[in-house]
């Protein structure tokens, strides 16, 4: 499903205009952006928590040249479904 599908999508189960359910996205990507950027949780009872997890530094190899690599520490956002979410998809 790309962004146009969805939004569509979304403005059909709200009975809204496509352009308002796209503002309706757009706006709930930002909130949780934001929220993500300043080190809080965004929970959703019974879909999933996003949030921010931190990866260490490590080394690695460059498979081309086999020459060693450092990898910078990063900070990697991650979604963990819920478990009625998981179930409702596992059928």
């Amino acid at each position: 499903m790309t962004k146009t599908e969805l939004v569509k999508a979304i403005a059909a189960k709200a009975e809204i205009s496509n352009a308002q359910g796209a503002k309706a996205l757009d706006a709930f990507i930002e909130a949780v952006t934001g929220a993500l950027k300043g080190g809080d949780k965004v929970s959703l009872v019974g879909f999933g928590t996003f949030e921010v997890k931190d990866v260490p530094a490590k080394e690695g190899i460059n498979p081309a040249t086999g020459a060693k690599i450092k990898i910078p520490a990063s900070k990697k956002p991650v979604l963990k479904f819920g478990k009625a979410y998981k179930e409702e998809i596992n059928g």
